[in-house]
């Protein structure tokens, strides 16, 4: 996507309304104008609820970044209906709690949040009311679900049970145009911009973009992001490997694990099921250079991003 600028109406254009300049400017196309978002409750109007299915965007605050010693202080929810195509119908609830951690909440994650101790303070999520919301969802979204999905899991079983989505990393927003996967950066992509208070704000901002059908298209973001959630993908260790072979693993979008979290120490890929045996080929042929059976997992939704996984 090209760089998006705001620009400023001349003082001859004060009769006309703020959208007719906005287009005004566009179609010089010198200007790309961001508009506010002005979250939708309903994105397709009369469309029967037997029709359709329940998705979930879940976005968690916490103390830090360790899925697995770091604490959730706040769960936001936001849950819509879609139909199987991907377009999405409108949004059914939201929920939001807070939840005072163990340890006090540091100046950084306010900074970052907008959440303080004092806010914090006696707050607790209920887990049945967790529960109840999520009883009859049909897939849940994350915009980073390796995160969201492990804190998720560590406070609420019902989540394990649950498939789910990344927003983040199974759509390849690159490939179509976007500057980066930040949500910053796909809401300047399709012409928005939001301020962002809370975490269900950002779930709010998710949900526009995923309903979101470029021109000329058929297909939702959501639809391209639920048909790569539907798909099986494959995790390969590229175990033993030769140290001088790093940079190529690197390029070939291989990542290290260090195996603190109780995983394999070594570089490893996930990619679709159907790219496995290309794959093989590729670490006998140019890694390794000879015959080689590395450790492999197959994934589905259901486990996809879990730390049971």
């Amino acid at each position: 996507m090209k760089q998006s600028v705001i620009g400023i109406a001349d003082t001859n254009d004060r009769g006309r309304s703020l959208e007719e300049i906005a287009v005004a400017l566009e179609r010089t196309e010198e200007f790309r104008i961001l508009r506010r978002l002005r979250p939708h409750d309903e994105f397709i109007a009369g469309i029967p609820d037997v029709q359709t299915k329940i998705g979930l965007v879940v976005d968690v605050e916490t103390t830090g970044l360790d899925t697995s010693r770091d604490e959730v202080i706040e769960l936001a929810m936001l849950k819509f209906a879609y139909l199987p195509d991907g377009r999405v119908s409108r949004v059914i609830d939201t929920f939001a709690a807070l939840n005072e951690p163990t340890i006090a909440v540091t100046d950084e994650i306010t900074a970052l949040t907008g959440i303080t101790n004092e806010m914090l303070a006696g707050q607790k999520i209920d887990g049945a009311a967790v529960e109840s919301f999520v009883s009859d969802v049909a897939v849940v979204i994350a915009h980073q679900a390796a995160f969201d999905r492990q804190f998720s899991e560590r406070y609420w079983e019902t989540f394990q049970h649950r498939p789910w989505a990344c927003s983040a990393t199974q759509v390849n927003w690159r490939a179509l145009g976007f500057e980066g996967a930040r949500l910053v950066q796909l809401l300047a992509g399709i012409g928005m911009f939001h301020d962002a208070h809370r975490a269900v704000d950002d779930c709010r901002a998710l949900l526009e973009i995923l309903a979101f059908r470029p021109d000329g298209q058929a297909e939702t973001f959501l639809g391209k992001l639920l048909g790569a959630a539907r798909r099986k993908t494959v995790r390969i260790w590229a175990e033993s490997s030769p140290f001088e072979m790093k940079d190529q693993l690197k390029r070939r979008a291989y990542r290290w694990s260090d195996g603190a979290d109780g995983g394999r120490k070594s570089w490893y890929v996930d990619i679709d099921a159907t790219m496995a045996d290309a794959e093989l080929r590729f670490l006998r042929t140019e890694i390794y250079g000879r015959e080689v059976d590395p450790p492999m997992k197959e994934f589905t939704a259901f486990d996809r991003f879990s730390r049971r996984s």
